[in-house]
Order: C-alpha cells, then structure tokens, then sequence
C-alpha cells in the first residue's frame, strides 16, 4: 500500500504545530503527512518564543528552498497544503511541477498584499521599539486579535496566540512586504501560466483582515492563462486563522473532498 505523501507548510507568525488538527485528520485519511517546519524552528510555540529557532537572515528564497529540498526527497510529488505565506511557497512550488497538487489557504499574494484602499496602512504590524529577540518581529497580542483571529471569541483568541504565536526574522517579514517597508515578496517567482502543473485549490476566509477575500480572488484571476484546474472556495465569516480555529475542521473536509474529486486519493492504486 502507498500512500500519498502531504506536506503542510506554515507562514510566518504561526508556529508549525498550527497543523496539528490537519495531520491528525489527514493521516486518518490514510495520507502520509509531513509538517517538516522551517530551518532550526522549534518544537514548541513556548520554545520558539524563547528562542526562535530559524536564522534572523532567512529570506523568503532560501524558505522556499528549503520546502523544495523537502518535496524532492519524496519518491513521488507530494500535495502541498500552506497557509499565508506557505500558500505562496505552495503555489510556487507547484508551478515548478514539484507537487501532485497544492491547496493555498489564505495565501500572501506574490505582489505583496495591498492596503483595501490602496493607501499606506495607518498602524504598524509588529511591535515598536526594541524586541526581545533581534532581527525577529513579534505580532502583538492586539494585532493578532485584529488580523488573525478577528472572527473567534474572546476566550478563543488569547488561547490561539499563546499557542500558535511566535516570531519571525524579520528579511523574511520585509520579503514578505509584512514589515511596513518593503512592497512585496522578493525571489520566490509563481508561474501561474504553466498548464501541466497539477490542480491548485485557493481558499480565502470573506472576512480575512491579513489576506482579504478580495486579494485571494485576485490571485485566482492570474491563473486565467492555464488551462489546469484551479478552484476557488470563499468560506463566509471566517478569517485568517481558518485553518487553526475551532472551524478548522470544515475547512479541512472541503480540502479533503476537492482532492478525492481531482484524483488525489490517499491511497494510490495498486497494479
């Protein structure tokens, strides 16, 4: 019996264990699930925040090639399945035809992610002054609650950021246009014309602050030029955190569904 490898990969801001929910119920499934994580990441949120882990130069290519390192050291392609900026890393990697298929949940756009009304945005991400750590930038607890977990209660909120949150080096923040400097994602190209890659799934939550619906929608319109499968599914009242709240079960079942109904069985036939 072979079963099909899935590589879940994070963004930044959020610590890998963010997937526990998706692997536990992939690898029910029957897949082979894989949450390999970033260059020296920590094995726990409390870890990571301690002591973050990745190198405070990583950039988004050297992320992206490091998840490209991974994917070639399976026998076949696996799905890739990212959230935020792993959607991108995702996409990219797909459009390199190093995945079967690619699931891209809330994903950073390969522009940057524009203000709603296309001016400068009026606050800052992450924390003013001096951090803890250098060369790492933390989401505050109050953007965190403004941005991620907007659509979840109170109680809810706090439990999520103490433990999914933790810091990320800020190159990859500047790379990824989230430093308030840079305007968008450097060296990590997506061909959205390839028409042999494998079918890509976009999901967007329609009340996302970090990645609004309409930015998603947008990025489903650059993939007009290929003739591959490319799907879009807008969940309603929900937000960037969609993945690791407690609706993240419907979210992974719609997954679960499109890829059984594209041919992305768990198990590959045998003969």
């Amino acid at each position: 019996m072979k079963q099909t490898p899935v590589v879940l990969i994070h963004g930044a801001w959020f610590h890998m264990s963010s997937w526990e929910g998706w692997a536990e119920r992939f690898t029910a499934y029957g897949y082979a699930v894989c949450v390999p994580g970033w260059p020296g990441e920590a094995h726990t949120a409390d870890q990571a925040r301690r002591d973050p882990g990745p190198p405070r130069d990583l950039g988004l290519a050297a992320l992206a090639a490091h998840y490209e390192q991974v994917v070639r050291g399976f026998d076949d392609p696996p799905v890739l399945i990212g959230h935020s900026a792993g959607g991108l890393i995702a996409q990219h990697l797909l459009g390199a035809d190093l995945g079967r298929a690619a699931v891209a949940l809330a994903p950073l756009p390969a522009g940057g992610v524009p203000p709603a009304d296309g001016r400068s945005r009026p606050w800052p991400l992450m924390s003013a002054g001096p951090t803890r750590h250098p060369g790492f930038g933390q989401l505050p607890r109050a953007r965190f609650r403004h941005l991620v977990v907007n659509t979840v209660g109170e109680g809810e909120a706090e439990q999520l950021f103490d433990r999914y949150a933790v810091p990320a080096p800020l190159r990859l923040l500047a790379d990824l246009g989230l430093d308030g400097t840079a305007t968008g994602p450097a060296g990590t190209v997506v061909d959205t014309a390839n028409t042999a890659r494998g079918p890509l799934l976009l999901v967007s939550g329609q009340e996302d602050r970090m990645v609004p619906d309409v930015v998603t929608r947008s990025v489903y319109k650059l993939y007009g030029d290929s003739s591959a499968v490319t799907d879009l599914k807008q969940f309603a009242d929900r937000g960037h955190s969609l993945v690791f709240d407690s609706g993240w079960r419907s979210v992974a079942d719609h997954v679960l569904g499109w890829l059984a109904a594209n041919g992305v069985e768990a198990v590959a036939p045998q003969g």
